[in-house]
């Protein structure tokens, strides 16, 4: 009954059912580890955040380049602010209001400079901040305390790539944003000051890109459902074609289904037809030609009573 199944097309479709629902599985768990690596990855960036917060800050250079685990560290450099290229980043969301960054370039003694949010301002965005309301940076040589972050791309919230901006605006915080801005150059990093001068606030460090349950984080749960249900439809297919031709190799055992073969006709049918043909060939002649009593029903003629010679239908009486 199963012979169906050393066919060469079962054999192309078991082969394929042999290799896909491996692969979907395979697919499927690397997509959960991928998804619970960034569950781990956000409890290590929260302890790490919580510990960043009493960790002694250490200097800017033994924590280059940012990764995951240096990012959000607390950091320390010496130099002088260059208040001539002092910026605002619009679009910059704190507890809910719009506002904006301002930051501050810090000529390090080492000749680069360190990007600095010296803190934040409310504002709408697409506007100009008001100028007073900008504190100017401290004179002569600081040490800036601050959580180090890695520089933005246009993946970041708020980040603006585009450019468009009014004059002393920045639209995304990166060494490659300011290069062109400055003439030296910057390090691919920035901090954001601990205790901000008023009337600026302080900016909360963020987790480092990849590190947190983000939208990419639950698009890997997403790809995990889709692989399993894909191995899944695979099995189903399978046993519904399995089942369907098991059933049909069944059927035609017991002769059920089968097609009817033309068989030749009966002697009975043939004699018939042969007779058919004969009367129309001149044969015998037709059974109503000789039958009884014929003369009485065909018309014959009389002479009528005036004696014209005048034909009529003998009509039957009842």
């Amino acid at each position: 009954m199963y012979r169906f199944l050393l066919t060469p097309r079962w054999w192309g479709i078991n082969v394929f059912a042999v290799l896909a629902i491996p692969f979907c599985v395979f697919m499927g768990s690397w997509q959960l580890g991928r998804f619970e690596d960034r569950v781990d990855t956000h409890h290590q960036q929260e302890d790490r955040t919580a510990e960043a917060k009493v960790a002694p800050a250490r200097p800017l250079e033994s924590l280059l380049p940012v990764d995951k685990i240096t990012s959000g560290r607390q950091a320390t450099a010496t130099g002088r602010y260059d208040a001539g290229h002092q910026m605002l980043v619009p679009d910059r969301e704190l507890d809910g209001k719009h506002g904006f960054y301002v930051l501050t370039l810090l000529r390090t003694d080492g000749g680069k400079a360190l990007p600095v949010v010296r803190g934040w301002l409310p504002g709408d965005a697409g506007k100009r901040a008001d100028a007073a309301e900008v504190p100017a940076p401290p004179g002569g040589k600081v040490t800036v305390t601050g959580a180090l972050q890695a520089s933005e791309n246009q993946g970041t919230k708020g980040a603006q790539a585009s450019g468009g901006l009014p004059a002393g605006q920045l639209g995304m915080i990166s060494a490659a944003s300011l290069v062109n801005i400055v003439p030296y150059d910057v390090y691919d990093a920035w901090i954001t000051v601990t205790d901000a001068q008023a009337p600026l606030r302080a900016v909360p460090p963020v987790a480092a890109e990849g590190s947190g349950l983000d939208l990419k984080a639950f698009q890997n749960l997403g790809y995990t459902g889709e692989w399993f249900v894909f191995a899944g439809f695979v099995v189903f297919m399978w046993a519904r074609l399995f089942r369907r031709e098991a059933e049909a190799a069944k059927d035609a055992a017991l002769g059920i289904g089968e097609p009817v073969d033309a068989s030749p006709r009966s002697s009975s049918s043939e004699d018939t037809a042969n007779g058919a043909r004969e009367g129309e060939t001149g044969g015998d002649a037709p059974a109503s030609a000789t039958t009884p009593g014929a003369d009485a029903r065909a018309p014959q003629a009389r002479k009528g009573a005036d004696g014209t010679g005048e034909t009529a239908a003998r009509i039957p009486q009842p």
